[in-house]
């Protein structure tokens, strides 16, 4: 089973196989770089690892500098749940 970490403070030049392979030593599966409408990273991202290392990877790399960045690992946090319904406002009506 797999947990997913957050990464912040990343370099806006990191891609995503630069991530994962910072941390393939804790089972590194996937990560994924968020961007913005123009395409560019928005200096943050998430990485799955293996559960079993997920404390050794936020202990090694939290706090470590890459890129002139120090990065901010922590475990992610879920997404809150958005409702299903549109709003109208007052408009339309």
């Amino acid at each position: 089973m797999s947990k997913r970490l957050f990464v912040g403070n990343l370099s806006f030049n990191t891609s995503e196989g630069d991530l994962t392979q910072l941390f393939a030593p804790y089972g590194a599966s996937s990560s994924t770089i968020p961007t913005d409408y123009d395409g560019r990273a928005k200096g943050f991202g998430f990485v799955d690892v293996d559960a079993d290392h997920m404390n050794a990877a936020i202990s090694a790399l939290n706090g470590k500098e890459v890129e002139g960045r120090t990065l901010n690992v922590n475990e992610a946090r879920p997404r809150p749940e958005r409702s299903s319904g549109s709003y109208r406002g007052s408009y339309g009506r």
